[in-house]
């Protein structure tokens, strides 16, 4: 399995933007599909983006598109989630992942998860 320590994450202010980071260890990230997701407190963790192993293809969940933009640089073994326009709604546990397989959004098909890092957005 591939371990994945996120960070980045902090307090901002509606409009404002930040870049989360996501390093992983081992040989495998390069070859693994990868994403983001959040959990606000009292929900389930929910789909943000998806990025496949050669970053060639990225996907977004509807309430991010033209905000969020997910990419990876393989041989630094991270994966970034840069998010502008930030929302109040958008505050959350963002936790990156990875797996083997085909695109997926669920959360029961990433074998490997981080530990989380807080985005806090006021209004």
């Amino acid at each position: 399995q591939v371990q994945l320590v996120e960070s980045g994450g902090g307090l901002v202010r509606a409009g404002d933007s930040l870049r989360l980071s996501c390093v992983a260890s081992g040989r495998t990230f390069s070859r693994s599909g990868a994403g983001w997701f959040h959990q606000a407190p009292g929900k389930e963790r929910e789909f943000v983006a998806q990025i496949t192993p050669g970053g060639g293809f990225t996907y977004y969940a509807d309430s991010v598109k033209g905000r969020f933009t997910i990419s990876r640089d393989n041989a630094k073994n991270t994966m970034y989630l840069q998010m502008n326009s930030l929302k109040p709604e958008d505050t959350a546990v963002y936790y990156c992942a990875a797996r083997s397989g085909p695109y997926s959004e669920r959360t029961t098909d990433f074998a490997s998860w981080g530990q989380g890092t807080q985005v806090t957005v006021s209004s």
